[in-house]
């Protein structure tokens, strides 16, 4: 009896320590359909303040259309416009867009050339590019009107192998897809209850998400949105991992003891 306790408590003491196979193992729960399913919970963005937003106007009329495109000799929107700065050399091409983009302002307002200000808050691309066209057809009957977002970002912390802002150029994207930006789980995530934060309408959301389960594809929150965060706790093995090294010393001396204790009561 002395002898199966002994071994008992050892095996707790050594798996308390581990990284579990199951722990490693995204949708273990899952159980999914065997047929296909529709798609319900997609969602298609709206622009929102604070949004940087690229908007191009074209025609087969150059110069009629180059009054309404945001080019050097025109950049000057206001306070809602990003500007270019002089003594910017080496600056990449993604940083001249930022320069050249639409800010909306808190009350969902560009400053567009010509144009001036236009509500475009609350309305998805389609729709605020339909109501620029509209705006431009008593000019350019002949115009087309390219949007998007330029500021699409995720921000990814905690257990994944690459934390930081991922910048996207499209606009669907699911949570999946940010973490294969992050450069996945690290051994230490816990896959239970990854916390997603998102701000909308002026309101800051925090939600506990289960990657374990296959709810998780019809969930509201599977399609991310723009500035959402996602932070992945860590499983409890961690800290064996970032103790000082006087108390991993003590915990691997401890398991040794705990061993050799072990050998010793078996051979008597």
């Amino acid at each position: 009896m002395k002898k199966q306790l002994l071994l008992l408590s050892l095996l707790i003491a050594l798996s308390s320590s581990c990284v579990h196979q199951r722990d490693l193992i995204t949708f273990r729960q899952a159980q999914f359909p065997t047929q296909p399913e529709a798609i319900l919970n997609s969602l298609e963005l709206k622009i929102q303040p604070e949004d940087l937003l690229q908007i191009t106007v074209h025609s087969f009329d150059k110069l009629a259309a180059s009054p309404y495109n945001l080019t050097d000799g025109n950049s000057s929107q206001g306070g809602n416009m990003m500007q270019q700065s002089s003594g910017t050399v080496g600056q990449t091409s993604n940083q001249l867009e930022l320069f050249l983009g639409y800010f909306v302002d808190r009350e969902g307002y560009i400053d567009f050339p010509v144009l001036g200000r236009i509500q475009v808050g609350g309305l998805t691309l389609v729709e605020a590019k339909q109501k620029i066209l509209t705006l431009l057809l008593p000019q350019l009957t002949d115009a087309v009107v390219n949007m998007r977002f330029l500021n699409f970002k995720i921000t990814i912390t905690g257990e994944v192998n690459r934390p930081g802002i991922i910048r996207l150029s499209n606009q669907r994207v699911t949570i999946l897809e940010a973490l294969g930006h992050g450069g996945d789980f690290t051994p230490y995530a816990n896959r239970t209850n990854v916390l997603l934060i998102r701000e909308k309408d002026g309101q800051r959301t925090y939600t506990r998400i289960d990657l374990t389960k296959a709810d998780l594809f019809t969930s509201p929150y599977f399609y991310l949105q723009q500035n959402d965060v996602l932070y992945v706790e860590p499983i409890q093995a961690k800290v064996a991992t970032v103790a000082d090294p006087f108390s991993r010393a003590i915990s691997y001396s401890s398991g040794l003891l705990a061993i050799i204790t072990l050998i010793i009561t078996l051979t008597r």
